[in-house]
């Protein structure tokens, strides 16, 4: 097996019960944080920078989709700013506030994030690891 793999996690998926209004919704919000539609099939749409890494469906069992006290995504990315632009693209889109963008010292002193609903309940996340000032900030502590 290999230890040169890109990555933990190979995709994520969540679940809707009103498929187009969910792909319409990650349709305006992804590009946000420079991620596009991949791939599509039948009551499923990928998005992804390179490769399909977030889906949205409805259930393959075809039950009503749920989601998950305590479950979230988020995804990384490269500013404050493109965090910002996912945080407004999706309170356009339809989002509910769960947490605005600012820094969330208590997981780390660089971490900037915010949080929205979709239309679904689906808890997501944009974030962003500012390296130097969690490096000004424990400089200080210590």
């Amino acid at each position: 097996m290999s230890s040169d793999v890109p990555s933990t996690l190979s995709h994520v998926s969540l679940g809707t019960n009103d498929f187009d209004r969910a792909a319409a919704f990650y349709d305006r919000v992804m590009p946000a944080i420079g991620v596009k539609r991949i791939m599509e099939h039948p009551g499923a749409v990928a998005y992804g920078k390179h490769f399909p890494e977030f889906w949205v469906q409805t259930p393959f069992d075809g039950k009503t989709a749920t989601t998950g006290n305590g479950v979230h995504v988020a995804f990384l990315t490269w500013s404050r700013e493109e965090v910002d632009a996912f945080y407004a693209a999706a309170m356009e889109a339809g989002a509910t506030d769960d947490g605005p963008p600012g820094i969330r010292a208590e997981y780390n002193p660089g971490y900037y994030a915010c949080f929205v609903r979709d239309p679904d309940g689906n808890k997501i996340e944009a974030m962003f690891i500012d390296t130097e000032l969690a490096e000004r900030k424990t400089a200080t502590v210590n």
